[in-house]
């Protein structure tokens, strides 16, 4: 049957909680589908491809951090991490890690559905009002696979970096908050959540971390991009 619902892949081995999932998503607008562990939610990825995963953190076996890292090495599918852990330093963890957004355990349904929504919203926004290519020196960022390329190598990118870049190469030029890009991207954990991934950002792009050329700090106001 051919829909236009967004398909959602549930991971968590919590039996309960995914079926409680599979069933309140499905009646809030979305096609589900649940797997019990990283295994089985790899074998459907290959079959089908989801529109986003919401995927639990502390899972026997292989966890939800290791596995958002694995997929992230070939695949950009949105994540909504799950977890009872929720201090700052995991939030960034799991936001390094590849994931887009983060939610404590327990957490409101609806709450739920309003941030996969959000998520969503952002990709769509962001696959279509972004140039095809960015040129920051030896760097090339390629906006439509996500891929850096830095004197003919390629580096590696996590998926809260490939979005930063993203909606900093919207806007060439124009400064933009940290409350902006934690709303354009889903990095969650606060501004400090977002100047970690600059940071990081800056060390694959920059011939000088500490004199950035192209990705500068506009104290006060946020960040901007500023390419060739």
């Amino acid at each position: 049957m051919v829909t236009d619902k967004p398909h959602v892949l549930v991971v968590d081995d919590d039996d309960r909680l995914r079926t409680l999932l599979v069933k309140y998503l499905g009646e809030n607008g979305f096609m589900v589908t649940g797997a019990p562990g990283a295994a089985d939610a790899r074998a459907k990825l290959v079959g089908i491809e989801f529109d986003a995963i919401i995927l639990d953190l502390m899972m026997p076996g292989e966890s939800g951090l290791d596995f958002a890292q694995d997929l992230r090495r070939h695949n950009t599918v949105p994540i909504l991490m799950l977890t009872a852990m929720d201090e700052p330093e995991d939030r960034i963890n799991g936001l390094e890690r590849g994931a887009d957004d983060y939610l404590a355990k327990p957490f409101e349904p609806r709450e739920l559905v309003l941030r996969l929504n959000n998520i969503l919203r952002r990709v769509a926004k962001t696959e279509t009002e972004v140039p095809e290519q960015v040129n920051l020196g030896d760097a090339v960022f390629d906006t439509g696979r996500g891929e850096l390329e830095k004197a003919g190598k390629r580096i590696r990118l996590t998926d809260i970096e490939v979005a930063l870049l993203r909606v900093l190469a919207r806007r060439p030029g124009d400064i933009i908050n940290r409350d902006d890009l934690i709303e354009l991207t889903g990095a969650s954990g606060g501004g400090r959540a977002v100047d970690v991934q600059v940071t990081r950002l800056r060390r694959k792009i920059e011939a000088d971390p500490k004199l950035p050329r192209y990705l500068q700090t506009v104290r006060g106001r946020g960040y901007v991009l500023k390419p060739d």
